[in-house]
């Protein structure tokens, strides 16, 4: 795995938005470039629709084979 996320992306992103399958995918893909869940998702209601977010992790590299 890279040491750092493909295409400059951050180390650290928060996904937000309606809680439907373009949100489910943006997670998805996410997960397949290599980055990880970090914590738990979150959920609120904002009148109209339900809003979600859920933060991701570039993983760090092995501390012990950076020389």
């Amino acid at each position: 795995m890279p040491a750092s996320p493909p295409n400059g992306l951050p180390r650290y992103r928060l996904l937000t938005g309606r809680d439907d399958e373009t949100f489910c995918r943006r997670v998805s893909e996410a997960l397949a470039l290599g980055y990880e869940l970090y914590g738990s998702p979150a959920a609120t209601f904002n009148g109209e629709h339900v809003v979600v977010a859920q933060a991701l992790l570039w993983p760090e590299g092995d501390p012990s084979s950076v020389r």
